[in-house]
């Protein structure tokens, strides 16, 4: 029987498999969405071929920047209805195209402050640019930490009470890697343009999602009208009056309202308990949360929830130790 088997043969070279038609693209589509690989963060609640028409819209959107298909899956993410590259997305989009002379990014320090840059220079034109985003501007526009703790509903006692807990953002997290990268966000859009076609990073545009829909709130029917609206969180960048109104706030949410801010929490507390990746699905799908806050009006908070969820299934990696 051994005699009839064909041999196998080392070496090639491994292609990804681009479609060159809409159809083709569809039909990658399909089976993305039926292998269960496509991101929560571009589907959501879709099924069928809802599904596959989000994952073949991302698929077509990374290739006009040059992306492959599951690269292109991998990358993207949707933001108030409106594409984003995660992370160094857009600086590895750039650095494909072929028009780049030098590239670098970095962050320094400057009188005990951090300044992080992004200088880079084309090789078809030898246009050139450096920006800085210093810690100064990222305080002005209300995304540097104020403090070492954020205030959040925690479980003790088998119930919930309101707490200080470590503020474990981004930019509290790794600031120097933000500033970097809000520096390389302007200097790259501005310097490569054409390469972009205006897409941001994740970071920059969930903050003005954010923003929009701190401008878009308007105060319930029940309350009066003198009676501000409550802006959600966190509110970037934020007014004097927005950060004044803050703490109010998160001290006395109305048990009337859904309490987005509590709801957030109460995930990120569970799932910080997952102790695998098969506790963390488990979890999040017993809180069904893209279906809760699209009920509650907060489905622009969707993806800050997966955010959520994806920091803990980073963390379980074994890449990162977990």
């Amino acid at each position: 029987m051994n005699a009839h088997m064909p041999a196998l043969s080392g070496g090639g070279q491994v292609m990804a498999i681009v479609p060159q038609t809409f159809e083709e693209t569809f039909r990658m589509a399909r089976t993305v969405v039926a292998s269960g690989l496509a991101p929560s963060a571009l589907i959501g609640k879709l099924t069928g071929d809802d599904a596959a028409s989000a994952v073949a819209v991302a698929i077509m959107s990374g290739a006009e920047l040059g992306l492959k298909p599951m690269v292109s899956l991998r990358s993207f993410t949707v933001i108030n209805g409106k594409p984003a590259l995660y992370g160094d997305g857009l600086i590895n989009v750039v650095r494909m195209s072929g028009k780049v002379a030098y590239l670098r990014t970095g962050c320094d320090e400057v009188g005990g402050k951090m300044v992080g840059f992004c200088e880079a220079k084309r090789s078809d034109t030898s246009e050139e640019k450096r920006v800085e985003f210093s810690q100064e501007d990222a305080v002005r526009a209300g995304l540097w930490p104020t403090s070492a703790t954020v205030r959040r509903k925690v479980w003790e006692n088998n119930q919930q009470v309101w707490k200080d807990v470590p503020n474990d953002t981004p930019w509290a997290r790794f600031p120097q890697r933000m500033l970097a990268w809000r520096a390389a966000g302007y200097c790259l859009r501005e310097l490569f343009g054409d390469v972009l076609g205006g897409i941001r990073d994740e970071f920059e545009a969930r903050e003005i999602a954010e923003a929009e829909g701190m401008r878009d709130i308007t105060p319930p029917a029940a309350e009066s009208k003198s009676t501000p609206p409550r802006p959600p969180k966190p509110p970037a960048p934020p007014s004097a009056k927005t950060v004044n109104a803050e703490p109010a706030q998160f001290e006395q949410p109305p048990e009337s309202e859904f309490d987005l801010g509590g709801f957030l929490s109460e995930i990120e507390t569970a799932v910080a308990g997952a102790k695998d990746e098969a506790d963390v699905e488990e979890i999040w799908n017993d809180f069904d949360a893209p279906a809760t806050l699209e009920t509650e009006g907060h489905a622009d908070m969707i993806d800050a929830a997966l955010s959520i969820k994806r920091r803990r299934l980073a963390q379980l990696s074994p890449l990162n130790g977990g």
